[in-house]
């Protein structure tokens, strides 16, 4: 028992790593995971995954979210400080200055999630009222602070727990695995339960461990490059696999297997809109039971294609994965620049 719940929610991790843990199942990211990625570098390749910051372009995905700006900052007399000449504030000097700063949302392109970017409503003390909580019964409110109304938007906001600077701490560093959807469905459009995941699974002899980062090849990302920073509503809501977040198994598998973050390169891991549930329930199935009840971060929108390319052809699945976002405090989600080492 805690301070901040009396009950969790079932098959959860709450609790299992400490009263106040942050980090969830990448406690399961040990030296001896490290160990094992680096293990896995055989040839000193590199594949950048992350997408350019400024795709997938426009805002057709989702209407919250930007592409980022870049302006310059500005000197003491007003002037942009872009190719600014220093001689005309320091005689005879010759150096020529630019410096600019970025207006970033911070979930729009390649990402992590933070376990503080989805909760759920939640009878945390077991007096039947459900209260908005996120993992480990850390509080919306009190723990994760920002605006509540549309008169205070634009005001800041922070979570004090949970935080994206969580997984920076951590460095994200380890084995990968890679599951590649793509090269058995192609590019349809299709909500992968449990039973199609295992035959994919065990058709490729894909092995996942606990404190694996595992990864999931539908070729999303790979056409969004091709759209070149417009892409085409009609498409891309039809495009690619994703998991169905609805089947209780695959999310049995997720629990399970002891996976320690879960990555995709489409927009949500999990097909979105989710497929129809019964009663109360959540709207993205799948977030809600990694990041609120296991603490399985997810990252999205990565670029998967060249590497699920390179490890089909060399026979391969597991690789090094070192993936940190930016350490920055009290942000729910974060752009990645990861990086697979072969």
């Amino acid at each position: 028992m805690t301070l901040r719940w009396r009950r969790r929610p079932e098959g959860s991790t709450w609790g299992d790593f400490g009263p106040d843990d942050e980090l969830g199942r990448l406690n399961l990211l040990t030296p001896e995971k490290v160990r094992q990625g680096a293990a896995e570098v055989r040839e000193g390749l590199t594949f950048c995954l992350s997408l350019p910051l400024d795709f997938p372009g426009g805002n057709v995905l989702n209407p919250r979210r930007h592409p980022p700006q870049i302006r310059p900052t500005v000197r003491a007399s007003g002037r942009p400080n872009m190719n600014f000449m220093v001689c005309e504030e320091v005689p005879d000097a010759t150096d020529v200055i630019s410096d600019d700063l970025a207006v970033l949302h911070l979930q729009y392109s390649t990402q992590w999630d933070s376990l503080a970017h989805v909760g759920s409503l939640f009878d945390v003390e077991g007096d039947g009222t459900p209260r908005p909580v996120y993992y480990n019964g850390f509080r919306a409110g009190s723990d994760i602070t920002g605006p509540a109304t549309a008169e205070e938007a634009g005001a800041p906001s922070r979570a004090q727990a949970l935080g994206i600077e969580r997984l920076a701490e951590r460095g994200m560093q380890g084995r990968g695995v890679m599951i590649d959807l793509h090269a058995h469905l192609g590019e349809a459009r299709v909500a992968v339960g449990y039973d199609q995941l295992r035959r994919i699974l065990d058709a490729d002899g894909v092995v996942v461990e606990p404190g694996d980062m595992v990864c999931l090849h539908t070729g999303f990302a790979e056409r969004l490059l091709g759209m070149n920073r417009n892409p085409d509503p009609a498409i891309v809501f039809d495009l690619c696999a994703g998991l169905d977040g609805r089947d209780r198994r695959l999310l049995n598998w997720i629990t399970d297997s002891g996976l320690c973050a879960l990555i995709a390169d489409n927009y949500a891991v999990e097909v979105h809109p989710a497929l129809p549930g019964d009663g109360c329930c959540a709207t993205l199935p799948l977030h809600e039971h990694c990041l609120f009840r296991l603490g399985v971060n997810l990252g999205e929108l990565w670029h998967l294609t060249p590497l699920a390319t390179w490890l089909r052809a060399n026979g391969r699945f597991r690789f090094f994965l070192t993936a940190p976002p930016l350490r920055l405090p009290g942000a729910v989600g974060s752009p990645t620049t990861p990086i697979a080492t072969v």
